[in-house]
């Protein structure tokens, strides 16, 4: 049976099967609910005890509905919610009955955020939208043991400062919140009305409450929250917070015999500084000078075989705050492959290593590089006036980085200086205006790039400035049922013709492939001029779905021009390329006797480049499903056919690859159990040789105390490629690939690892984790040549295939499956040194042999060195496409 058939099948069993009837609310047709704040008159200590009087001159609010596992059901718990105000903070006094007593209270003592996306505790949740604008959602919430959570339209990196305590009592739980209004951004009317939504996660039965309720088949959201009126706030107090530092660094580390630059033990210091100040009870400032972000973790490390840039998150405080007040170029899907979205900012090209310091090493016999340049100063203002209108502009300074070198092993030569990354100055501005009660929301973007260059080098190598504006666009309609996605970013780059050639010739662009003939994407000119000093594109997102409802779909188009350049300040891997992708959801929310939920997702999608080269294509099949023990279990079966790559040969000729089958399972445990565990497993085969791909993994949790979490697990990955790419070289008899022959390998990976973690946590401030990981990897290329392909006599391109690597995302309500498949495809022929065309010698017409090795009085020798010899030229194609409207 082929892999994707059990799956479909799978998916005609939910459709027949029986759905439970239930009486529920009629969710967003229904009268939003409504609680009204008083104000505090009495005082209150914040523990988690509702034993002052003044809790007593609230009225509760109690009426909740299940959202799961009984939709619409009234809670099997009683719970009351009390909500009063001042000056400076909105309270909130939360009473979680149980009848079964304090006993069958879940509760979790772990680090703060961890509980966010984890019902292995029972919490409550409140979350407010402060502007009423039915799209800002600031989220708090604590558990029986008083552990914090928090977030900002989803970001955990929001930590703002706020007191919550929990209690354990005779009759369930209790929890008390004080959230400062200096921590919150509102209006500034004198009396005003906020949007809020209450949950109760009671972990024993995975029951999930809600006070404005909304059916797990609906979008959801702020557009569904329930209202606090009666807040009579005062303006927000000119908070000014002022946080001066003195960092110090010592490094230990041997160093290389003979390098004048690095001692065994290295000490530095430097001061520096944090401000943040209300400029007023909506806007915002940030600044800092010299910041230390020395308490950030460090990147993992990583083995990069691709011809592009890795990229990491942004853990450094002073960026992650608020970041999501920049945010541009969100990309939504049911399930996708090798996409990516317009990510025009990118925070970490700030400060960011020098950028020649690579090249000024590889010509030094020694070098000091620094790890990144200096930030001088940098400041950010955000916030929302009360119309509606969402304001974040960031500039920033670095200082130029000076490497020091010598070409000498004599420790007194005097030691060069070279200029590896110039002071750089960076602008992002936001602005974002809310309509229709938030249901429709434009923006707008701009970002701006300047370098101060002296040195030549520089700038040959280094744009001196890039610039980019854009808009977009987020609309909803019908009870927010269906939205509609728009984005449109249009880049500017210049600089010195050598700059902008390397710009044209990068792994981005590839403006060099032979047989490349388009040279205009519509707006811009794109053909490869080595005269160049600018150079313009644009970048296109569009997705029009029905966020709602038993039955989804979606369908979307996201483009990039083969000129759009944003990676001064952004990060872009690749353009050329016009991508198309429609699917369909079916989801069964209502329990019935054998599962919990499900979810099947069947769709495609399709690319193709400006030369009209389709270069993806595949077919999709997706399943999901809880059974009624909530044992979970997901898979999916990928079909992608012979399609062509203009990548694979790295500025090469384009080539033809030759597609794949790709199936994944995986099964998890019901998370709240003392024991859980979770496994599974991806597989890959190409259609037309023998490359594939396979990995498995296992994990086993243990949770033998509240504060304690084990877990451990092996995972194993194999991957057999036909086509690892080594390297381009000229051969003036290749005229039909303009000039260049590539070399390719036969690659064979092993990885096994064994990973165990430990956390411990002492108290809400205090946490002990060991982390223990084992692995081993091992990389074989056999001698023996692999089995030749044969090119159809009707295929209308004979080229160079590779092994591709792809990314499949699943994304549905924020949250994200992501796996990873290699497939391999062969060489027309392959050679061993000593044999045509790998000469022994390397002497005559023949391109040399890579990845050899002499041994002393012998020829030369390799290990599966491949070279292409393809011998007919490249032909466009055209397929049929699905275009947006």
């Amino acid at each position: 049976m082929r892999p994707g058939i059990s799956l479909l099948f799978f998916g005609i069993a939910l459709a027949s099967g029986p759905l439970a009837a239930q009486t529920a609310p009629t969710s967003q047709n229904d009268p939003r609910p409504v609680v009204r704040a008083v104000e505090r008159r009495e005082p209150i200590v914040i523990d988690g005890k509702l034993d002052e009087s003044a809790w007593r001159a609230a009225q509760p609010i109690s009426d909740f509905h299940q959202q799961s596992p009984d939709e619409g059901k009234a809670p099997t718990e009683r719970t009351e919610i009390r909500v009063m105000f001042d000056g400076g903070a909105l309270y909130v006094g939360a009473r979680m009955y149980d009848a079964q007593g304090p006993s069958a209270v879940r509760k979790l003592l772990v680090r703060r955020d961890q509980l966010l996306n984890d019902n292995a505790s029972d919490k409550i949740s409140l979350v407010l939208d402060p502007y009423h604008d039915r799209l800002t959602r600031v989220w708090f919430e604590l558990n029986p043991l008083g552990v914090k959570g928090d977030h900002l339209n989803g970001d955990a990196s929001y930590d703002p400062v706020w007191e919550g305590a929990s209690t354990v009592d005779s009759l369930g739980w209790t929890a008390e919140f004080r959230i400062p209004l200096s921590q919150l951004r509102f209006p500034r009317d004198s009396v005003q009305a906020w949007g809020l939504q209450v949950w109760r996660t009671l972990a024993r039965r995975n029951e999930s409450d809600m006070w404005a309720f909304w059916k797990l088949n609906e979008s959801g959201g702020p557009g569904y929250f329930g209202t606090i009126e009666g807040l009579a706030l005062t303006e927000q107090p000119r908070q000014l917070e002022l946080l001066p530092y003195v960092v110090s660094k010592s490094t230990y580390a041997l160093p290389a015999a003979g390098d004048p630059f690095h001692d065994k033990r290295q000490v530095a210091a430097r001061v520096g500084g944090d401000i943040r100040y209300n400029i007023t009870s909506s806007l915002t400032l940030d600044a800092t000078v010299n910041p230390d972000f020395g308490q950030v973790e460090v990147d993992p490390a990583v083995v990069n075989l691709s011809d592009f840039e890795t990229t990491f998150q942004e853990k450094r405080p002073f960026f992650v705050a608020n970041s999501s007040a920049f945010s541009f170029g969100s990309f939504n899907c049911f399930f996708c492959s090798n996409v990516s979205n317009l990510n025009v900012f990118y925070s970490r090209r700030i400060g960011r290593a020098p950028q020649l310091g690579s090249l000024v090493s590889s010509r030094a016999t020694y070098a000091d590089v620094p790890d990144a340049s200096t930030i001088l100063g940098a400041a950010k203002i955000t916030g929302r006036t009360a119309d509606g209108l969402s304001i974040a502009m960031l500039e920033a300074v670095t200082n130029k980085v000076n490497v020091r070198y010598t070409n000498s092993s004599t420790l007194d030569t005097p030691a060069i200086e070279s200029e590896a990354e110039p002071m750089t100055n960076y602008f992002v501005g936001r602005a974002r205006k809310d309509l229709r009660h938030g249901d429709t929301r434009i923006g707008f973007i701009t970002t701006l790039t300047n370098r101060f260059m002296s040195d030549s080098t520089e700038k040959s190598r280094l744009r001196n400035r890039a610039e980019l504006v854009g808009t977009d666009i987020q609309h909803y309609w019908n009870n927010r049922g269906y939205s509609f996605i728009g984005q449109l970013a249009v880049s500017d780059v210049g600089g010195d013709t050598a700059a902008l050639r390397r710009t044209q010739l990068s792994s981005s662009h590839y403006f060099q492939r032979p047989g490349r003939t388009e040279t205009s994407d519509g707006v811009f000119d794109i053909a490869y001029d080595p005269a160049r000093t600018s150079l313009q594109g644009y970048g296109f997102y569009g997705r029009l779905a029905k966020e709602s409802g038993n039955w989804l779909f979606e369908t979307a188009q996201n483009w990039r021009s083969p000129g759009f350049e944003i990676n001064d300040i952004g990060t872009l891997s690749r353009t050329d390329y016009k991508w198309m992708q429609a699917s369909v959801l079916r989801q069964w929310t209502a329990p019935t006797a054998w599962y919990r939920s499900a979810t099947v997702i069947a769709g495609g999608q399709q690319q193709l480049n400006y030369e009209g080269d389709r270069t993806d294509l595949q077919t999709e099949l997706y399943g999901q499903m809880t059974l009624t023990n909530y044992i979970g279990m997901s898979g999916f079966y990928i079909n992608h056919p012979p399609v062509y790559d203009g990548l694979a040969t790295r500025g090469g000729v384009i080539q033809r690859t030759s597609g794949s089958d790709f199936l994944s399972a995986s099964f998890n445990g019901d998370s709240r159990k003392a024991v859980t565990w979770d496994f599974g497993g991806d597989r890959g085969q190409n259609m037309t040789d023998d490359g594939w791909s396979g990995d498995g993994y296992a994990d086993l949790i243990l949770k033998p105390a509240e504060n304690l979490r084990v877990s451990f697990g092996p995972a194993y990955s194999r991957s057999v490629s036909n086509k690892q790419f080594v390297t381009n070289i000229s051969d003036a008899t290749a005229t039909t690939f303009g000039g260049i022959r590539s070399v390719f390998a036969r690659l064979d990976q092993h990885s096994f690892s064994m990973n165990t973690r430990v956390n411990a946590t002492r108290s809400h401030s205090l946490r002990m984790a060991i982390m223990m990981r084992s692995s081993s990897s091992r990389h074989r290329a056999p001698v023996t040549s692999p089995p030749t392909e044969r090119v159809p006599e009707h295929s209308p391109k004979r080229v160079m295939p590779r092994a591709a690597s792809r990314h499949h995302t699943l994304i549905r309500t924020g949250q994200g499956l992501r796996r990873h498949s290699t497939s391999a495809i062969p060489t027309s022929t392959y050679a061993r040194c000593g044999e045509p065309p790998c000469c022994a010698g390397n002497t005559g017409p023949a391109p040399p042999c890579f990845l050899c090795g002499r041994s002393s009085g012998q020829g030369p020798s390799c290990t599966a060195t491949s070279i292409s010899t393809a011998t007919s030229p490249r032909s466009s194609a055209t397929g049929p496409s699905m275009f947006f409207r």
